[in-house]
């Protein structure tokens, strides 16, 4: 089973992801902030994250910069899901930026193209 890693602040969006990936068959991990999710991607494999750019503490541009610069994390795919508009911009090397609120079936076909 595929692993997705979902990192967002929002409890609401973290439920509807886990919701929507463990309904369509990928196993889901959470972490509400940068800090956890680096704990958490050093512990376990992950075929993909999801990653909200604004966050308290460390924003998700800068957990991003940490996971490219590792040999072991930097070619895990990234989806980068967020309420800042230009956000496609801040990540120029995510496999896809959705602004939220986004839609479930383009997030759906996104993650089973880069999941094949």
């Amino acid at each position: 089973m595929k692993k997705i890693l979902i990192i967002d602040d929002d409890p609401t969006i973290r439920k509807y992801l886990t919701n929507l990936f463990d309904d369509n068959g990928y196993g889901s991990v959470v972490a509400e902030n940068a800090q956890e999710a680096l704990e958490i991607v050093n512990l376990e494999h992950f075929d993909l994250i999801t990653l909200d750019l604004e966050m308290p503490g460390e924003w998700g541009t800068r957990f991003y910069s940490k996971l490219a610069q590792d040999p072991h994390l930097k070619n895990i795919p990234v989806i980068v899901i967020s309420g800042m508009s230009g956000n496609e911009y801040a990540i120029p090397k995510a496999v896809a930026s959705l602004t939220k609120p986004f839609d479930r079936k383009e997030l759906l076909k996104i993650v089973k193209d880069v999941l094949r």
